[in-house]
């Protein structure tokens, strides 16, 4: 049974992509009450958030064929509107223990749900033979935006991190039930081809220098993402409302460059764009790092956001175009390994914020900036076909093994 309404296929994944990070973005703006409400120090808020890379991981490794058995469509209608449930549960935690607990499940949605979106984004950009997965991953971002704006609204007018996470269940569930309630797969791009990949795909050299390029990008975004707000609340002791629009002020840079960022790179070299995107990130970490006020840092995070949005993308392609292995065993292994990094990097970076301070959580980016420009050259001079064997059918196919 179909419902809500009726949408173009691409559009129905602009819709998806951007309510889920609706619904999990809301929680960032809310971090630095969270922990000033348990007492805790950035290490230990950063050992909490652990759980949910830990879920994320799990799910990306070992829920491909079970949502398959589930059927894609009855998936992701309830697991969006769970997630933002087990979002609203989790900020009931009474410390960081209780927090990194609750917070597993979350993770397991949000990789069920992963694979969901990026499988049919690749499914439906094959289905329409024109590049959509960079403008996929920009509404994302604008989702992420709308949940920054959000919460640094809610939190300017007092509203407890509790009740504003309840209030985004009900808004989640009516934006699914709208614009995802007709919802239907799209055709796989393999059918009748039973090549599978093994669950942990052993990384060859030449993946492991596309490892490097991702690198910077990956923990600048989780950086971004978990520690903004708390930054603008540290350094400068900024209210509730300018630490959430920070938050919201990065995803809205990284959205509007995803938006056209395939154009770009159908006009130029991925190796070109990508070194573009490393120089800007490396603009947004020093403004970061030695800002001597609000507004150049936000400036900072919003170049930040510029020059993480489309390199692991890139990445992505340039391992899906190599002739060594299958697409969906290089694609598998340059995941996992970057995974890793965007989801487990950025809450270790809470120790560094203890140690050294929360500019230095930041700043540490510069050496991997570094490593992601002298590897740049491997994403290659031409960008992939959209009709090729892509990133988000290989990705699903390396977890159904």
């Amino acid at each position: 049974m179909t419902f809500g309404l009726r949408l173009a296929p691409q559009h129905r994944v602009y819709a998806g992509f951007a309510i889920y990070s609706f619904g999990m973005g809301n929680i960032f703006p809310r971090l630095p009450d969270i922990k000033h409400a348990m007492g805790i120090e950035d290490g230990t808020l950063g050992l909490s958030l652990i759980g949910t890379p830990i879920g994320t991981l799990t799910a990306l490794t070992l829920a491909a064929p079970i949502l398959e058995r589930v059927g894609f469509r009855r998936a992701l209608l309830g697991l969006v509107p769970l997630l933002s449930i087990a979002y609203a549960i989790a900020v009931h935690a009474p410390g960081p223990l209780a927090l990194f607990l609750m917070l597993i499940p979350v993770g397991l949605m949000i990789g069920s749900v992963e694979i969901i979106l990026n499988v049919e984004a690749d499914r439906t950009e094959f289905l329409l033979k024109r590049r959509i997965m960079n403008r996929a991953h920009s509404f994302w971002s604008i989702g992420f935006f709308g949940a920054g704006l959000f919460g640094a609204a809610l939190a300017h007018l007092g509203i407890s991190p509790q009740l504003h996470l309840a209030i985004v269940v009900p808004m989640v569930t009516i934006g699914i039930a709208l614009f995802l309630g007709g919802y239907e797969t799209a055709p796989s791009r393999f059918a009748g081809n039973d090549e599978t990949a093994p669950r942990l795909a052993r990384p060859t050299l030449p993946i492991l220098v596309l490892v490097a390029v991702t690198l910077s990008a990956m923990l600048m975004e989780g950086a971004s993402i978990d520690w903004s707000a708390i930054y603008m609340r540290t350094v400068f002791d900024a209210g509730p409302f300018v630490a959430g629009f920070t938050v919201a002020l990065f995803a809205f840079s990284q959205a509007s460059t995803r938006f056209f960022a395939d154009s770009f790179v159908d006009r130029h070299s991925p190796t070109g764009v990508a070194r573009v995107l490393l120089a800007t990130m490396a603009a947004g970490v020093l403004l970061v790092f030695f800002s001597p006020a609000p507004l150049v840092s936000m400036l900072g995070f919003a170049l930040l956001g510029i020059g993480s949005s489309a390199i692991f993308p890139l990445a992505i392609s340039a391992a899906a175009q190599r002739t060594d292995r299958s697409a969906a065993i290089n694609v598998a292994a340059l995941s996992q390994i970057s995974f890793v990094a965007f989801l487990l990097g950025p809450p270790l970076l809470g120790f560094v914020s203890d140690y050294w301070g929360i500019r230095s959580a930041f700043g540490i980016g510069i050496p991997f900036i570094i490593l992601s420009l002298l590897t740049a050259g491997s994403l290659g001079r031409t960008a992939a076909s959209p009709v090729a064997p892509a990133a988000g059918e290989a990705l699903a196919r390396a977890h159904e093994a």
